[in-house]
């Protein structure tokens, strides 16, 4: 299953998104995000490994029919807070999604690869389930703050002593593997510290974005429609309300 957000994990992620830097990043790798994979309004998209919906809120304000699943029931509740109706949320893991084949225009991955048990079973499952293009974010292994992470997580406690981190060649690779030599793009960001001015931030939206070091690295896969099957999927409800999926 991977590593399963608990309420420490999932307050410690929410005070550090509460932070300028993260902040800003994030806004960077949404930006990213939307160039890359270009969704259309009215189209559907799953989030695969959600957690508190920070992705979720950004894909409605795209105009996206969205769905978010995720293993901790902890980071279900707070994404059920932050978006409430507008998303339908699943209790789920990315390595078997309880969803038929092609269900989706579009499938992401927004640094939740790094947490699962089976990187590439998530993949091929998001392969599956996602008919026109799949989107992987990852925190990048070969960046100067991967470093970073990895150093302060040998003296701390941190998420990321539970992260497995991943490179634009790794990825590639796996994607290959599952289902051939498919189109693929990608671009990376926060190359430079946050915040360096705006000479470094257009440096960044312009030359730097083909570099494979920076900290997020974002890819879309264009993918070849499957077979359809039908399995069983039950709706995530908050603890405590009529139907809840027991933890």
């Amino acid at each position: 299953m991977g590593h399963v957000f608990d309420f420490h994990d999932a307050t410690a992620y929410e005070e550090s998104m509460q932070q300028p830097e993260n902040r800003l990043a994030f806004e960077m790798e949404i930006q990213l995000l939307r160039e890359l994979l270009q969704p259309r309004p009215g189209e559907s998209v799953l989030d695969i490994g959600c957690g508190t919906g920070a992705c979720l809120n950004a894909f409605v304000e795209m105009g996206l029919r969205v769905t978010g699943i995720d293993p901790s029931t902890t980071m279900l509740d707070l994404a059920l807070h932050r978006v409430g109706n507008r998303v339908d949320l699943y209790r789920g893991v990315a390595e078997d999604l309880p969803f038929e084949d092609n269900s989706f225009n579009h499938a992401c991955l927004f640094t939740s690869l790094e947490f699962v048990e089976d990187p590439k079973k998530a993949l091929a499952e998001a392969c599956r389930v996602a008919r026109d293009r799949l989107f992987i974010g990852v925190l990048n292994r070969y960046a100067i703050k991967g470093l970073e992470r990895w150093v302060k997580g040998m003296f701390t406690h941190s998420i990321y002593n539970h992260a497995r981190f991943f490179s634009v060649w790794e990825l590639k690779h796996m994607i290959y593997d599952l289902v051939g030599h498919v189109p693929i793009s990608w671009r990376s960001v926060c190359q430079l510290p946050l915040p360096s001015g705006k000479f470094a931030a257009s440096l960044e939206q312009t030359l730097l974005q083909r570099c494979p070091f920076g900290a997020f690295v974002g890819m879309v896969v264009v993918l070849v429609p499957r077979f359809r099957t039908r399995p069983l999927t039950v709706r995530y409800q908050a603890s405590g309300a009529p139907g809840t999926v027991p933890g």
